[in-house]
């Protein structure tokens, strides 16, 4: 298995930070510095992101696994978790799969839910993007602006557009990822009747759809110690939107 990729700033216990579908460890650096006060933050890119390998499964078990290796490499127990959407999903199924390896987790606007989303109205632009032809990131930017036309969308997906000494690539595998989509919106592989009983905050966004009363129903039913709270005015970038109300609920907890 191929180890991910990760940075590591701090001191003291152990801080796992999992960021989200078509994010990487870049998208968590100040809210990481910020954490670092107080503990060992370790940002990891999970696989097919970042600068972690690429590989053409794509789902929950094969990610949580990836991440298990690389806390028993560094040799982690009982680590506090940190998972923002497809990062709190890899958290949570980390916790079901390996308990040892976990003692608090926060997760971020996600439940343990399917959702409907697909983003192909993403993937396929961006697939159909002639990175041969492609001088600079401006050009990358004005040719994905006719699909999609929300500009900190499309600032966010060209992070993960990158130049090399043979031109432009995306750092993402963008065709794993949407092969695997309904794996990833999904959440349908976790053991039968399963149940978390570590200390669990859910932090979601008012203006957010992804944690509603249906959700923290749920929640509460597969979870035995969870926290709720929200954070006004966010939406499903909570964290970005608000990112000091974000870090002092998570250190509050933590």
């Amino acid at each position: 298995m191929t180890q991910l990729h990760y940075s590591s700033a701090g001191d003291g216990e152990a801080l796992v930070v999992l960021h989200g579908l078509f994010g990487s460890s870049r998208n968590w650096q100040s809210l990481s510095r910020r954490f670092a006060s107080r503990f060992q933050v370790f940002s990891v890119d999970l696989r097919n992101h970042g600068q972690s390998f690429h590989a053409d499964e794509m789902n929950y078990p094969a990610m949580a696994g990836d991440l298990a290796a690389l806390l028993q490499q560094l040799g982690l127990e009982s680590c506090r978790i940190l998972g923002h959407s497809m990062g709190g999903k890899v958290a949570m199924t980390l916790a079901a799969n390996y308990p040892g390896l976990v003692g608090r987790l926060v997760i971020a606007d996600i439940a343990p839910v399917s959702y409907l989303h697909h983003y192909d109205d993403l993937i396929e632009p961006i697939l159909a993007l002639p990175l041969e032809q492609i001088e600079s990131r401006t050009q990358a930017d004005h040719r994905l602006r006719q699909h999609i036309p929300e500009d900190p969308l499309r600032t966010f997906l060209l992070q993960n557009l990158v130049r090399q000494a043979d031109g432009w690539r995306w750092r993402i595998n963008w065709r794993a990822i949407q092969r695997d989509m309904e794996f990833l919106t999904g959440f349908d592989e976790m053991p039968a009747g399963w149940r978390i009983d570590l200390p669990t905050l859910f932090i979601r966004g008012a203006r957010s759809d992804y944690v509603g009363d249906a959700e923290i129903d749920l929640i509460r039913e597969r979870f035995g110690d969870a926290e709720i709270a929200t954070i006004e005015g966010a939406g499903h970038w909570l964290h970005a939107e608000r990112p000091e109300e974000f870090a002092e609920r998570v250190l509050a907890f933590l």
